[in-house]
């Protein structure tokens, strides 16, 4: 493989497997510091010996990609605050769900949920002790509740909260996910609770905010629905806090999100845009030096603006060696590059390996820079619209072969209009964003006419408009695909083998291309024997009861759902993906269920379980049965006791302390989870 001839691509590579070892195993600070500091003593030794004798060894070679392997763990651990004695978790451990006087900064300001507005915060003190650290802030909401500012430091007593695992089988992982930006609680408190703290001091993402917040209060005097205010933000600040359910929804379904984060084509015009402004610079003495420090430092300005997100950091990188290589006359390689970007940014940032916008932000730029070529060769027409088009469309396609199968993994869908919707907006897009930044420069200097904002603001709602045509085309939106990460391993492996073959064409290509598909073949059948046989699930939902029988790739579902809190209900959904299910049949309530030997009964709100012919293995109690618990477990001696979330807190909490008295398993599925009874 060529591209491996390249050294900082071995190297990067290496990196990325420390990195992952380094995530996945339980390798201590000290452990990873010794062995990476005898591994580059080694490296040394090597090296002087070969460059004395001027001899090529392997031994050098095996020696370099170890160390950096090696780096990539120590840089991994090293990132990790909890590794230091000053992080919160070491004092928050010795007294567990206790009030805490604690004071911290806000950080970042999330997307509000339903209850709560969320903050990232940077812990500062918690009980007059310095700490570090960052946690999850979550304030409830009501009418007079105001947006809390980024830099703001408060004081409050509350206590540090667990963060949740998810309670149903194949939902989203949110406290994986935080724990990969290093956030291991979450606080929960009210705007009344909080006390402010005087401070002067400001931090970056303070005054990234504070530019943010001045260029939309600017904006505001022209009269911008919130859904243009909203994609503004998007497309030239990096923040879609604001956009809402629907309009977001639309870009998913048309294959169009991208557009909404920042990424190389934006930084990729901003930079054409520097270049033509301080193209005069480089007439003077040293001009290019001083004309690649200006172009960088502005474009890391505006990746902090734009909130340092993966997919900023990663282009904004990547333009950064692009503008110094052409400034200083050095020649770039496109895969070079690429490597060189990913290495800085995760000797920096080695969680961002994690990222989905990282990981398909990459994979894009590399299909595209693989196969865009060899697409955009198979026809030529000598009409530039003509061409124009069919370069948009071959680069979407490109794009699509490197995250299609990341996309499906993730997300569980295939826009399949994505090349249209990306063949009107992407060629138009360079002059929306080009317009965007002339509207706000004008907006801050209190210049801009409001013919051409609300021009501006219509063009964008035409865009909004386009979009939401495509996503409502539901015909073309494939919906609940199963994908698991051998499917994503394989499809990478085929894709590879497909363009190999297309650009040599020779045995040994078409040789490694059906070994591919074989397999893939495997990967399937593998899949197919590895789905769950038969289980009984009882799920939990909140104020319901929801059940589950899966047998031999069908399941049964047994609820109490209303009509709309069934559409947008996903813990079905999500269950049948990530099994692989194909049919789902819908049931009633039953007073007995019967699994092979064992026996579950359901007790609901009317409190009836008379029964002497049988004696149940499992309770479950639904709907909150008045019932003496005691007396219940005398006369029929369950082995367990399960709670679903229909239940009163209260009456939970009851049973539960019986059950603890009388060591008898209670099963919560508020706190413990989907229970499940595999037979």
């Amino acid at each position: 493989m060529k591209l491996l001839n390249f050294s900082i691509i071995k190297l990067t590579v290496c990196l990325i497997t420390g990195i992952a070892t380094g995530y996945l195993l339980d390798i201590s600070l000290a452990l990873s510091l010794q062995l990476t500091g005898i591994s580059l003593v080694m490296l040394s030794i090597f090296y002087i010996v070969a460059r004395k004798q001027f001899l090529k060894t392997i031994w050098f070679g095996t020696f370099s990609f170890t160390a950096m392997t090696l780096i990539g763990i120590l840089i991994t651990n090293l990132h990790n605050e909890k590794n230091y004695s000053n992080h919160y978790t070491h004092q928050i451990s010795k007294e567990k769900d206790s009030l805490k006087t604690i004071t911290f900064r806000i950080r970042e300001v999330l997307k509000p949920g339903n209850y709560y507005d969320k903050y990232i915060i940077d812990l500062l003190d918690v009980d007059n002790n310095k700490i570090s650290g960052k946690s999850l802030l979550n304030i409830e909401k009501d009418d007079a509740t105001k947006p809390l500012k980024v830099d703001a430091i408060y004081i409050t007593k509350t206590e540090f909260k667990d963060l949740t695992n998810p309670l149903n089988p194949h939902q989203f992982n949110y406290k994986s996910y935080l724990e990969k930006k290093y956030i291991y609680h979450q606080i929960f408190t009210s705007e009344a609770s909080l006390f402010k703290a005087n401070t002067r001091n400001s931090t970056l993402f303070g005054i990234a905010n504070s530019i943010r917040n001045h260029i939309n209060e600017k904006l505001k005097h022209y009269n911008f629905k919130p859904d243009e205010l909203a994609i503004i933000n998007a497309l030239l600040l990096g923040q879609r806090q604001d956009i809402s359910e629907e309009v977001y929804t639309s870009y998913t379904n048309a294959g169009a999100i991208h557009i909404l984060a920042i990424s190389g084509l934006h930084i990729g015009l901003i930079l054409l845009i520097l270049e033509f402004i301080f193209k005069p610079v480089t007439h003077v003495k040293h001009g290019k030096l001083f004309n690649a420090i200006i172009l960088v430092s502005i474009l890391w300005c505006f990746a902090i603006i734009a909130g340092l997100s993966a997919s900023v950091t990663r282009a904004v990188t990547m333009f950064s060696i692009v503008a110094i290589a052409k400034n200083l006359n050095r020649p770039t390689n496109i895969y070079n590059t690429l490597a060189i970007s990913a290495f800085i940014i995760l000797l920096f940032k080695p969680m961002f390996l994690f990222d989905v916008g990282f990981q398909l932000s990459y994979l894009a730029v590399f299909a595209i820079v693989a196969i865009d070529p060899l697409l955009y060769k198979l026809w030529k027409t000598k009409y530039w619209l003509t061409d124009k088009l069919w370069h948009t469309f071959t680069v979407t396609v490109s794009a699509q072969f490197g995250i299609i199968p990341l996309s499906l993994y993730y997300f569980h869908q295939f826009p399949s209009l994505f090349f249209l919707s990306n063949l009107v907006i992407i060629p138009l897009l360079g002059y929306i964003l080009g317009a965007g930044i002339c509207i706000i420069l004008l907006a801050v200097l209190n210049s801009l006419p409001q013919f051409l904002a609300t021009s501006y603001g219509h063009v964008i709602g035409l865009m909004n408009g386009f979009v939401s045509w495509i996503s409502k085309q539901e015909s073309f939106l494939f919906k609940d695909i199963p994908f698991n990460i051998l499917y994503v391993l394989v499809s990478y492996i085929v894709v590879f083998a497909l363009v190999q073959f297309y650009i040599k064409r020779t045995f040994m290509a078409l040789r490694f291309l059906l070994i591919a598909i074989i397999i893939g073949q495997c990967a399937l059948i593998f899949t197919t024997y590895e789905r769950p046989k038969n289980e009984f699930i009882v799920f939990h939902k909140s104020r319901y009861s929801l059940l589950g029988n899966s047998t031999n790739n069908k399941i049964t579902i047994i609820s109490d759902l209303d009509s709309v809190t069934k559409s947008k209900n996903n813990i079905i959904k999500d269950y049948i993906v990530g099994n692989h299910i194909k049919t789902v049949e819908q049931d009633t309530f039953e007073s007995v269920y019967f699994f092979n030997k064992k026996k579950l009964l359901v007790i609901d709100s009317l409190g009836i379980y008379n029964i002497k012919s049988f004696q149940p293995d499992y309770i479950l109690l639904r709907q909150s049965p008045k019932i003496n618990l005691n007396r219940l477990i005398d006369s029929i001696n369950p082995m367990y006791i399960i709670a679903d979330g229909s239940n009163y807190k209260s009456y939970i909490a009851h049973w539960e302390s019986i059950c603890k008295k009388r060591k008898l398993p209670f099963h919560q599925t508020s706190k413990k989870g989907a229970f499940i009874i595999e037979y």
